[in-house]
């Protein structure tokens, strides 16, 4: 009574409101500036289960906007450091944490588990994945985008209303989007639009108001105005992705926000958890003290998936560089991004290793 009393005290909320609340399970993907304070408000108002996906590390560069996390977060997963964060917020509820990455092959399973989705990513592949993985399984998607000082927020597949297909039918070419960490964007905007979104969520758990089915709030932090615009349904893209449902999870994601595969070793050690990968075969590698490196031949690298750290960056070497660039085209296919083909060969590296330890 006394945590929520400013909910149970509004006519339109009381009590009945809250133990909607409770009972609710919402889904946030990302945990980044969006997702921080969808989950910030959403732990706040007691939302019973709250699920957190995000394979992501949590760097200083995220601090500027991504409100909750720490200097003494850095280096840990996202959605880790965010249910522990939470858990303090409200150790009332039940949060979990998944540290690994949206894909076609998860998604649709995971969103089955939740009332509402959200969705806090920061690339189209993504939406469209998660869109599609809502109109399968009939879960709501509060969708929120942010853009330099720029930011949109609507609900999708409300109540038999649009989708994000319907909003936007063509994903954008590839060479046509940005290069996400090249942009920027104000701080605070995320702050704001994640709030909106949050706010949408409680109004569909709740029965409240009107929500933003049918239309799209587009922000603008430079002059503060708030245009809506309408989206009308399109039956037809709809059923375009009924229709092929059960190809879904045998699609493979590309990401927007690729990053040049093949760096330096001196690059690589500039970051903070690293899994290192040897992929020579085994008769090539000698055993390697007092280094933490994982020995997986690239002949077995698709047998033993269960060896790589999703939520760490992985730098990969060979002999001479080519395993290597294959081991990272392999890896992305089954859906394992932040990995690395190291330049130099496997006897300079473990050298420099053994030097920097």
């Amino acid at each position: 009574m006394d945590r929520y009393n400013r909910h149970i005290i509004l006519s339109e909320i009381g009590q009945t409101g809250q133990d909607k609340l409770s009972k609710a399970k919402v889904l946030v993907v990302g945990a980044g500036g969006l997702g921080c304070p969808v989950l910030q408000y959403l732990a706040a108002a007691g939302v019973g289960t709250i699920g957190i996906i995000d394979f992501d590390i949590v760097e200083e560069s995220n601090l500027q906007r991504q409100i909750l996390f720490g200097t003494s977060s850095l280096g840990q997963n996202k959605a880790d450091a965010a249910k522990s964060r939470l858990q303090d917020l409200n150790n009332t509820i039940n949060i979990k944490a998944y540290a690994e990455m949206l894909t076609f092959q998860n998604a649709v399973d995971l969103f089955n588990q939740y009332d509402i989705i959200v969705d806090g990513t920061d690339n189209f592949e993504t939406r469209y994945l998660i869109n599609d993985a809502c109109a399968i399984t009939g879960k709501p998607l509060v969708f929120g985008a942010i853009y330099k000082f720029q930011g949109q927020v609507s609900v999708f597949n409300y109540e038999n209303g649009p989708t994000y297909r319907c909003a936007f039918p063509n994903k954008p070419k590839k060479d046509d989007v940005p290069n996400c960490s090249e942009i920027g964007v104000l701080g605070v905007l995320p702050g704001i639009i994640g709030t909106l979104q949050a706010n949408e969520v409680l109004k569909i758990i709740l029965g409240i108001g009107s929500v933003l089915s049918g239309k799209l709030l587009c922000y603008d932090a430079l002059s503060n105005q708030t245009t809506s615009l309408n989206v009308k349904k399109n039956d037809a893209e709809i059923q375009k992705v009924l229709l092929d449902k059960n190809n879904f999870k045998k699609q493979q994601f590309e990401t927007f926000c690729k990053v040049n595969s093949e760096v330096s070793i001196k690059d690589i050690l500039n970051k903070e958890n690293v899994q290192f990968i040897d992929v020579r075969e085994l008769y090539e590698q000698p055993k390697v003290e007092g280094v933490g490196i994982k020995q997986i031949p690239l002949s077995e690298l698709e047998n033993h998936l269960d060896k790589i750290r999703l939520y760490k960056e992985k730098a990969i070497f060979c002999q001479s560089g080519i395993r290597s660039k294959q081991a990272v085209s392999v890896l992305e296919q089954h859906n394992i991004f932040n990995c690395y083909s190291i330049k130099e060969g496997a006897s300079e590296i473990i050298e420099f290793l053994n030097n920097s330890h």
